[in-house]
């Protein structure tokens, strides 16, 4: 039986955690607040808690079924992880340098005799933000990282960490590199509704997104497949709409009002600068290596299509 840790398990987490066990496996998921461990509970994975914040934590993870759990003392117990399969989705603290919070559940994933609570594979998931602004252009897996913010840097340092962790103690890693997740619960439909502007269309610039269930589907790719073993993948679903062109397209499918149209630079005056940040870059995601390596269909390669689907599904 395939054993399936995610940690972070927030919404996209809990949308996978039901996917692997669709599939048979025994899945938990770790959180911080009760109210996540409540929900990943009602989709039927073990829920245990985990504050990566204090330095005392440590993850509480029982062993796969037929693994021998060995007692290392007081302490100890709990913390083989045996064969599992670790997705690993929690943001970095936004005022640390690096990512401390993955720098402390990496040292908790060992067992006292190093090897044996290692997992078969870490998949991370970081940002597409690591590209930084490349006006536009096309970028692949093989475009060195250039952040722009301290978000995305804090995310390249993290890749990083992670990959020489596991490469130190011959941990299998893939790295999936995602842009903005839309699905059920996930749509602009309160920005719509508020009246937020939009850029211009003829001033916009493109944007990337992936539907929730179609990063799942990558998920559940990148712990299977062989060739996922230390790759990077760009998830994405192949579109590069702006901002303005998907509120626009809620917005007609959703019976709501378009959003009021500015100009670029009265956008920038008026945002926050957090806000703005994410209109400041542009960028074309290549998701081939995806597709082919990894042999995912999306579902929700055509927006519309994405968008009423997430529209009639309540979320959960």
């Amino acid at each position: 039986m395939q054993s399936v840790s995610i940690v972070g398990c927030g919404y996209t987490g809990r949308r996978l955690a039901a996917r692997w066990l669709q599939m048979g496996a025994r899945v938990r998921g770790f959180a911080t607040r009760a109210e996540s461990l409540a929900q990943i509970e009602a989709v039927g994975a073990q829920a245990l808690p985990l504050d990566l914040d204090a330095p005392q934590s440590a993850p509480v993870i029982e062993p796969p079924r037929g693994h021998v759990m060995h007692d290392h003392g007081p302490g100890t117990a709990g913390r083989d992880l045996g064969d599992a399969l670790v997705y690993y989705m929690v943001p970095p603290d936004k005022t640390s340098d690096g990512d401390p919070r993955l720098e402390r559940y990496l040292e908790r994933l060992e067992g006292v005799d190093g090897v044996e609570g290692l997992p078969r594979r870490v998949i991370y998931l970081s940002t597409t933000g690591v590209y930084g602004d490349q006006a536009g252009a096309v970028v692949n897996e093989e475009t060195p990282p250039a952040p722009k913010t301290a978000r995305a840097a804090r995310r390249l340092a993290a890749e990083t960490a992670l990959r020489a962790w596991a490469d130190a103690r011959r941990v299998s890693w893939c790295i999936l590199r995602v842009p903005g997740i839309y699905g059920p619960g996930r749509l602009p439909l309160e920005r719509l509704r508020d009246g937020e502007p939009a850029i211009v269309p003829h001033e916009a610039t493109p944007g990337n997104r992936i539907h929730v269930d179609d990063l799942v589907s990558a998920c559940i790719a990148a712990g299977v497949a062989a060739a996922a073993n230390g790759r990077i993948y760009n998830i994405t679903d192949g579109s590069d709409d702006s901002l303005t062109g998907y509120l626009l397209r809620v917005a007609s499918i959703a019976g709501l009002p378009a959003p009021p149209l500015v100009s670029r630079a009265h956008a920038q005056r008026a945002l926050s600068a957090t806000s703005w940040s994410f209109l400041a870059e542009s960028r074309r995601v290549d998701n081939r290596r995806m597709l082919d390596e990894l042999g995912v269909a999306l579902e929700y390669h055509d927006l519309d299509a994405g968008i009423r689907a997430s529209l009639l599904e309540t979320p959960k």
